[in-house]
């Protein structure tokens, strides 16, 4: 009898332990499938914001920044700008960029000493070119005669004749360093030629310093404590002769 309550007891703490799992197994898979549909509505809710968000277009995106642009054309630091500064900064703009197209047109556009400005800046572009076509023919000579001794191991320049290999190659990279300086500085000698169209339109539109200034130039001794100096017998003192400008500002 007792053999047969100890199976009925195991048996029915069996069942008990059963159901408590499944009961626990069936929570889970409520709560799980409740939280599946809170991330779904959190889904839906989000796609239905960016629905209702109309995405910028490229090309609503360019005329936006066009009329930002413009804005800030028209306004400096929120300030919005009066005629006259605009007319300036338009002449301004007006200047460097045609001396961007042409050099010197730029200049001739600011009047003044553009008759002066204009020279120096063609004479320096000639220069420029003169010197590139120098170093470009020193670079095809030297050049052209290694292909050659290469080809045929024979020397075809008699002005080359003494130069070796080694020599000839020395030589080209020294021509084609100097050529693409040349075409560097004639590069840096426009830009300066742009440079010097819009500071020039600047200072003659926004700063007028009247014609109340004088300017002399007179010749003047200064002192001098180089060893030129000490051939005078002053014991290292001396004077040099020089040249003094002075401005007055009534």
């Amino acid at each position: 009898m007792r053999y047969f309550i100890a199976v009925l007891f195991s048996f029915g703490v069996f069942l008990c332990t059963r159901g408590q799992e499944r009961d626990t197994t069936n929570a889970d898979s409520l709560r799980a499938k409740a939280a599946l549909q809170d991330s779904t509505i959190v889904q839906d809710s989000v796609k239905a914001a960016q629905d209702t968000v109309k995405k910028e277009t490229r090309k609503e995106r360019k005329a936006r920044e066009r009329a930002e642009a413009e804005r800030e054309k028209y306004y400096y630091k929120g300030i919005k700008k009066d005629s006259a500064r605009l007319e300036i900064e338009r002449l301004s703009r007006v200047a460097w960029r045609r001396s961007l197209i042409l050099p010197g047109w730029g200049q001739y556009t600011n009047k003044g000493l553009w008759w002066v400005k204009v020279p120096i800046i063609y004479g320096g572009l000639v220069t420029g070119y003169v010197v590139f076509d120098y170093w470009q023919w020193y670079y095809k000579k030297f050049l052209d005669e290694l292909a050659f001794r290469l080809e045929n191991e024979d020397r075809s320049d008699p002005d080359l004749y003494n130069f070796t290999n080694e020599g000839l190659v020395s030589a080209k990279d020294y021509g084609r360093r100097n050529r693409d300086l040349t075409i560097l500085i004639t590069a840096g000698w426009w830009g300066l030629n742009v440079i010097e169209a819009y500071v020039d339109s600047m200072l003659k539109n926004r700063w007028d310093i009247g014609r109340d200034m004088t300017m002399k130039i007179s010749p003047t001794f200064l002192p001098s404590y180089s060893y030129a100096g000490s051939m005078t017998g002053l014991r290292g003192y001396g004077v040099t002769p020089g040249i003094k400008l002075t401005m007055n500002l009534k």
